[in-house]
């Protein structure tokens, strides 16, 4: 009778997604029939305390002995998810702890079952595997959502959005094409490193911080010769769908080491608007504009690198009416509702994908005492 009844028109589906600084983790409604987006509704954030986020940063690379992660993964998650009323599904990201699509796949920890179970509601989770076996590198899966969402916004001119986390993405869409996984509806890459290179600084000289790192930045002067052997890596010639890993370019950590703070942070950051720039060349038309979500967008020095090497408007997404910092929980809400569906989460032009699949495994309150036999 559940299942039947979230088989056809619009429902509120609630999105998680803990950010990948592990800061905490975001939570958001989403009106849709995953095909369109109806409206937004309650978001909400439940930072990781210091003693979880030790357990989750001493898991991150591995593939093996993660239990005590997950399970602060799965209890941070219900807690949070259960402060906030009406959902009718929720699509659960987990956090991502190694990812090797082309190896070993991608790891994402956290139990879809036993949150089903604690929350009472159908749960979907595993977004990656399915566009991971099908030859797929299993990310970027936002694309679908920003596509639906410009749609949404009565944006219908193509449009770029870049995400300006640890590792940026961008996702060109084509709001005229109706169905995104439909040929020129969405191409999707990973831009290169982002604010991984600015948290690894921070990390190796006390004293700098995320609210100074702009201001630094603007003041130094970056190192052209380690500018030029970043912008002549291989990666940025390569055709798009692609993707990397964050230890991706962790040479840039050790060439930065002998430069003062400031030109260090200008070097990382010019490096991070750099690799957007780089992007924009395997686009099949240039935007009038960029719309940024992500941390990288309160990076007042880097998006003005952006803005000066592109030589196009820079902005972020709140200047056409959506949540920065909501978007990837948003985004897990409506894709849930399309793997309910059966609808595609993935296509050739986002992650690399044979033909578009749809990802993710649906599970229901009681799935997780049957599998456990009782």
């Amino acid at each position: 009778m559940l299942k039947d009844a979230l088989r056809d028109g619009s429902i509120w589906a609630l999105g998680a997604a803990p950010d990948r600084s592990l800061n905490g983790v975001d939570a958001a409604m989403v009106l849709t029939d995953g095909a369109q987006i109806f409206g937004f509704g309650q978001t909400a954030h439940r930072p990781f305390q210091p003693e979880e986020r030790a357990v989750l940063s001493a898991a991150m690379g591995r593939w093996d002995k993660l239990e005590e992660a997950s399970a602060v993964v799965e209890s941070v998650h219900a807690e949070l998810l259960s402060t906030i009323p009406g959902a009718d599904l929720v699509g659960f990201h987990g956090l991502t702890t190694a990812h090797e699509p082309h190896g070993r796949g991608s790891c994402q920890i956290g139990d879809g079952r036993l949150l089903a179970h604690v929350l009472d509601i159908p749960v979907v989770w595993d977004f990656r595997s399915a566009d991971i076996e099908m030859g797929g590198q299993g990310t970027p899966l936002i694309p679908f959502f920003h596509h639906a969402a410009l749609r949404n916004m009565g944006n219908m001119a193509p449009a770029v959005i870049v995400d300006l986390g640890d590792i940026g993405r961008l996702s060109f869409v084509d709001p005229t094409v109706e169905i995104p996984s439909d040929t020129g509806g969405c191409l999707a890459l990973d831009t290169g490193p982002a604010n991984a290179l600015i948290r690894d600084l921070i990390q190796a000289r006390p004293g700098l911080d995320l609210d100074t790192a702009s201001d630094l930045a603007a003041r130094g002067a970056a190192d052209g010769g380690i500018l030029d052997q970043f912008a002549a890596d291989g990666y940025f010639r390569k055709m798009p769908p692609k993707s990397l890993i964050e230890t991706d370019f962790g040479w840039l950590s050790q060439a930065v080491s002998e430069l003062s703070d400031a030109d260090a942070c200008a070097t990382v950051t010019a490096a991070a608007a750099a690799a957007v720039v780089l992007a924009l060349e395997h686009l099949p038309s240039m935007p009038a504009r960029l719309l940024v979500i992500g941390d990288g967008r309160r990076n007042a020095t880097m998006m003005e690198m952006i803005r000066a090497g592109a030589n196009v408007d820079v902005l972020p997404v709140e200047d056409i009416g959506l949540d920065g910092d909501k978007m990837e929980a948003q985004a897990f809400a409506y894709l849930a509702v399309r793997v309910l569906r059966g609808w595609p989460t993935s296509a050739p032009g986002t992650t690399g994908v044979a033909a578009a699949v749809g990802g993710g495994v649906v599970s229901y309150p009681g799935d997780i005492l049957q599998a456990l036999g009782n």
